[in-house]
C-alpha cells in the first residue's frame, strides 16, 4: 500500500477543508451516523484526533480520555487544531516503529503503527462522507484515497458482535450496481450510499 502516513494526512486535510465550510446553523444538521448531528460528529472526530496523537507517542491512555467533549466557541478552529495534532504526531520520526494503544478498539492493543494509522485513515474517509452528506455537498475524498480505503474497510469484521447500534459501524449493505470506490467503502461499513437527511 502507498504510504499510510501520507494517505492519512491527505484524508485529514480533506476533512479540514470540509469543516472550514461549517456555519453555526449547520451544527444541528443530521448526519448518516445514527443519532448524531454535525456537532456530535465533530466532537467525536476532535477527541479521536487527539487520542490518536497521544497513541502515536507510544503512551497509554484511559478510555475516559476518548469520550467526546462539548464543542467550544469556535468548532472550526478546534477541529483544525486537533487535525494538526494528529498529522504532526504521525509525521514524527520513528512513529512506524512504535506500538499504538487504542483503548476503544478490541483489547486496546498494542497495535502495529501502520494498522493503527489505517484505523484513523478509514475513520477520516468515512466521516468526510458523513459530513458532506449532512451538509448536502459532494464528498471531497479523492478517488485514490477511496481505492486505498477499500481493502482496509473490507478487513473490518462484520459480525453481530462487532457491528450494530452503539458500535463503530453497522452491518454492511449492498452498494448498488453503479457504486464508486467510495460508495463501496461506505457500504462495507454499514452506510447507504444513497442516504439523504
Amino acid at each position: 500500500m502507498a504510504d499510510i502516513i501520507e494517505l492519512n494526512r491527505r484524508s485529514v486535510r480533506a476533512t479540514v477543508d470540509l469543516v472550514n465550510t461549517i456555519k453555526p446553523a449547520d451544527l444541528d444538521r443530521r448526519t448518516p451516523c445514527a443519532g448524531w448531528a454535525v456537532r456530535d460528529l465533530l466532537e467525536h472526530q476532535i477527541v479521536q484526533n487527539h487520542g490518536f496523537a497521544v497513541a502515536a507517542s507510544g503512551a497509554r491512555s484511559e478510555p475516559a480520555s476518548w469520550r467526546p467533549r462539548a464543542l467550544g466557541e469556535d468548532p472550526v478552529a478546534e477541529y483544525a487544531a486537533s487535525a494538526r495534532a494528529v498529522v504532526d504526531a504521525f509525521a514524527a520520526d520513528g512513529v512506524l516503529d512504535r506500538a499504538f494503544f487504542l483503548p476503544e478498539i478490541r483489547d486496546g492493543g498494542p497495535f502495529p503503527a501502520a494498522m493503527a494509522i489505517g484505523f484513523h485513515f478509514i475513520d477520516c474517509v468515512v466521516h468526510d462522507w458523513d459530513l458532506a452528506k449532512a451538509l448536502a455537498v459532494p464528498p471531497n475524498v479523492d478517488d485514490d484515497l477511496a481505492e486505498a480505503a477499500l481493502p482496509l474497510a473490507a478487513q473490518v469484521p462484520d459480525t453481530p458482535v462487532s457491528r450494530g447500534p452503539g458500535k463503530a459501524f453497522l452491518p454492511g449493505v449492498e452498494p448498488g450496481d453503479t457504486a464508486t470506490a467510495l460508495d463501496r467503502v461506505i457500504a462495507l461499513l454499514g452506510r447507504s450510499p444513497s442516504w439523504t437527511p
